[in-house]
């Protein structure tokens, strides 16, 4: 992910290069779920899921993959793209968290890797959860994964590229 992010020109990220359905989760904000679960208002369930701690709650409801389909194949012009994508998107969720929660305590992580298809085109996932002193780690070997590109991006990062 280092590399993908040292080649991909990620200054200046703004609404522009969120896609619509996206940017909609972002305006409708954040909330709180019974078990005191962060989770995106837009993403909650209609029925209140069982989860096996406030970690998994965060993660299943607040992840999806990121809209691809109107990009381009070419590895390329796809992957900045792609990338511009994930990280606009996860900078407003996380400075909208801030408003809400008070605090700069929510995570961001964003994976890369190739869809299990005949183009094996570069596609990408998106969640947020909040770190807890009693919950293990979301990917506890984040350096050890292997089979994508992986970043967690605080508030702070996002800084840099806004």
């Amino acid at each position: 992910m280092r590399e993908i992010l040292q080649t991909t020109d990620i200054t200046d990220l703004s609404d522009q290069d969120i896609p619509s359905v996206f940017l909609e989760v972002v305006e409708r904000g954040w909330s709180l779920t019974a078990a005191d679960g962060r989770v995106l208002t837009d993403l909650r369930p209609d029925a209140p899921g069982t989860y096996v701690d406030r970690l998994a709650e965060e993660t299943t409801i607040n992840g999806r993959g990121m809209t691809d389909y109107d990009l381009p194949a070419a590895p390329d012009e796809r992957t900045p793209r792609l990338v511009r994508r994930c990280l606009a998107y996860v900078c407003a969720c996380l400075r909208k968290a801030q408003v809400e929660f008070g605090d700069t305590q929510m995570k961001a992580y964003v994976s890369l890797s190739f869809a299990d298809t005949e183009e094996a085109l570069l596609t990408s996932n998106v969640t947020f959860c909040t770190p807890l002193p009693d919950v293990r780690p979301y990917i506890p070997d984040l350096e050890g994964v292997t089979d994508a590109a992986v970043a967690e991006i605080s508030l702070e990062d996002c800084s840099a590229w806004s």
